[in-house]
């Protein structure tokens, strides 16, 4: 799979709270179990983390080991 780079527009605002995020520290984040849909772009990692949290999104996705 390629991986394609693309600058957001300077108005763009957070997925969680509206805010620019380029007046922040921006991340940007992709669900590529469900297609690597259209990026969601948060202000900084406290609202990534609360979005994550307010959605559940951790609900069923953990890892399992097993020795063999």
């Amino acid at each position: 799979m390629a991986a394609t780079f693309d600058t957001p527009d300077r108005d763009q605002t957070c997925a969680y709270c509206d805010s620019l995020i380029f007046d922040h520290d921006p991340i940007c984040v992709r669900d590529c179990t469900d297609g690597c849909g259209s990026p969601s772009y948060f202000c900084n990692y406290a609202c990534l983390s609360a979005h994550i949290e307010a959605e559940n999104l951790t609900a069923g996705d953990a890892c399992e080991w097993t020795p063999e």
